[in-house]
């Protein structure tokens, strides 16, 4: 598929989808929600791909929010249908076979904090501002960042952030736990870059389970979490790259990981 609002690029085992509206901030609207829906399909059918990077296109934004312009003059039932959107595309970055890395450059407001909050781990670099400012318009966040922030933040800071609608700097957002590391502006693309091929030369199978398994143990009482960790564990004995593993470090040679 040729996207208008998007590029997606494979270098090995390494993925980039970056959004390109920066006339608009890459602000989010129906056709990036239903390309954004389509790259992340490629990617997932990709067999060679182990890891993404997501940015958005120019130093000013990531993701400045979702397009209010088009959103203005939406009916209850018309916001309703693009609330349900974003959260079904956000929903799929989640559950695709492989970590996603948000390299943030700019403003990462409203629907962009949400993208990012759908992320595994995430670079910001020093001119990073993120934010639910939704009240400011007269609504709440609609792309899970309710639900998401709290599950980052904890209760009172998600109320802070969603409640006072105030924009926050990068290193801020770097104490409270959502960002990982902090860059210059031009190292940030290189840093998510070489976290990705990182992330790529581990293990595909246990990279995807355990994943799976920190993000349903915050749902989760810690009995059950604990009874699905050693059900993983003991599950990827079965395969060939626990086997490649572990010989490959008992004979120091970096392991060759086929992802079965």
């Amino acid at each position: 598929m040729a996207y208008e609002t998007l590029t997606l690029t494979f270098d090995g085992p390494v993925a980039l989808l970056t959004i390109t509206r920066p006339q608009v901030m890459n602000a989010l609207n129906e056709q990036v929600l239903t390309e954004l829906a389509d790259a992340l399909a490629a990617v997932a059918s990709h067999p060679q791909t182990r890891a993404l990077v997501l940015t958005g296109a120019g130093p000013k934004a990531f993701v400045a929010g979702a397009d209010i312009a088009a959103m203005a003059g939406m009916t209850a039932t018309e916001a309703l249908a693009f609330s349900r959107r974003g959260q079904a595309v956000f929903d799929a970055i989640e559950a695709l076979p492989v970590p996603v890395v948000a390299a943030v450059n700019g403003f990462a407001l409203g629907g962009g904090c949400e993208l990012v909050l759908a992320c595994d781990i995430v670079y910001a670099a020093e001119n990073a501002l993120f934010g639910q400012p939704e009240v400011r318009l007269g609504v709440v966040p609609g792309f899970g960042g309710t639900a998401r922030l709290v599950r980052v933040l904890g209760r009172n800071a998600a109320l802070e952030w969603i409640l006072l609608g105030d924009n926050v700097p990068a290193h801020e957002a770097w104490r409270l736990g959502l960002v990982q590391k902090v860059l210059p502006p031009d190292e940030l693309m290189p840093a998510a870059l070489k976290a990705a091929t990182t992330l790529a030369s581990r293990g595909p199978l246990a990279v995807r389970a355990a994943r799976t398994l920190v993000r349903r143990a915050q749902e989760r009482p810690l009995a059950d979490a604990l009874r699905a960790e050693a059900e993983a564990f003991a599950a990827l004995f079965d395969g060939q790259d626990q086997k490649e593993g572990m010989q490959a470090f008992l004979q120091r040679r970096p392991p060759a990981f086929e992802g079965r």
